[in-house]
């Protein structure tokens, strides 16, 4: 058995397709983390000072290997001028879209990250945890949303499906793609320039479970794979997730380049490791009802099927399928990073 690994040194072997000495831990857990903390989720969400307080307390409490960063998934939506409301129990939710016809996108410019609320709060936040802790843990800062799902928030969801599928202005729908793309591969260099160690994004809608794999390889792929190309070119390590079931278009989310594939419970895995053997590093794939619902017995359970599946030849990293919940019970959170310690152990 490899001797004990940091955090770092652990995530570091892992992405790398090496033998750690575990399967390292993720917690997608801003929302706990921040229930946790006493103060309400509005402030919290709008303050670097308390994000980084809370995700600290929280990293104290279990002791997770990587903390995946982030307010939501509207902060580049709200930097670009769509209106967002802070609820009090959940992560903040984009309303009003900024696009109201395609050719606004004319008039939008690309955000500052370090002036720009919300995304300047991130960074704030991103700093406090590099300085305070990012010799002990992985700082994955999320840049948000990716270019399909920002195109989507800044149009609005159904108008922006009913332009996917009607396909009228095809030059503009790509104008809103690149502009997106452009929009979080700024964060994300922004994010790294504060000594995260790695950034992600999220691209929820870009999946089967709302987009077809005709569209999706269309439409949303060639910008994901244009962010990591250009990412890769400055050293930047860049996960993607996508939620639901991905399995008919895991070759494509695998040839994206992105150093690592978030999958949640409903992607075969089986195919997913597959599919991303020595090519990629999978994240997941935990339910996350199961986390908010289930027994901690029930939540081991599953980490140990998960870890026999897509632990063997390394290119793993325990987690969280989606965000989690708001009120996820703290010992199924125990249950998930000790499960990794338990089961994980590579010989």
């Amino acid at each position: 058995m490899p001797e004990t690994m940091t955090s770092i040194e652990r995530v570091q072997a892992t992405l790398a397709h090496r033998k750690p000495d575990r399967v390292p831990v993720d917690l997608h857990n801003f929302q706990p983390a921040a229930a946790a903390l006493g103060v309400s989720l509005p402030e919290i969400f709008k303050s670097g000072e308390l994000l980084a307080e809370a995700m600290m307390k929280a990293w104290r409490e279990f002791g997770h290997d990587m903390i995946l960063l982030e307010n939501g998934t509207a902060c580049n939506a709200q930097a670009c001028g769509v209106h967002v409301i802070y609820d009090d129990d959940s992560a903040p939710v984009a309303t009003e879209p900024v696009l109201h016809d395609l050719s606004d996108i004319e008039s939008l410019q690309v955000p500052d990250p370090y002036t720009t609320f919300p995304m300047s709060e991130i960074i704030k936040a991103t700093r406090i945890l590099v300085r305070e802790i990012g010799d002990k843990v992985w700082i994955n800062a999320r840049a948000d949303q990716g270019p399909f799902a920002l195109a989507a928030l800044l149009r609005g969801m159904s108008d922006w499906m009913v332009d996917i599928g009607l396909a009228e202005q095809p030059e503009r729908l790509h104008q809103v793609l690149d502009f997106s793309r452009r929009v979080a591969t700024r964060y994300a260099a922004a994010l790294m320039e504060c000594g995260a160690h790695s950034t992600s994004v999220g691209e929820s809608v870009a999946g089967p479970d709302m987009l077809s794999p005709v569209h999706y390889r269309h439409y949303a792929w060639q910008y994901e794979k244009q962010m990591v190309e250009e990412l890769k070119q400055k050293h930047i390590p860049l996960a993607i997730h996508i939620c639901g079931k991905t399995d008919a278009i895991l070759e494509d989310f695998v040839a994206t380049g992105a150093d690592i594939l978030e999958i949640d419970h409903k992607t075969d895995i089986r195919r997913a490791k597959d599919c991303a053997r020595h090519k990629t590093t999978l994240l997941g794939p935990i339910n996350t009802t199961l986390l908010y619902n289930g027994t901690p017995a029930e939540v081991e359970n599953a980490c140990r099927e998960a870890i026999d599946i897509l632990a063997p030849d390394y290119g793993f990293i325990l987690g969280p399928g989606c965000a989690l919940g708001t009120h996820t019970p703290p010992e199924n959170i125990h249950a998930l990073v000790e499960s990794a310690k338990k089961y994980g152990v590579y010989h």
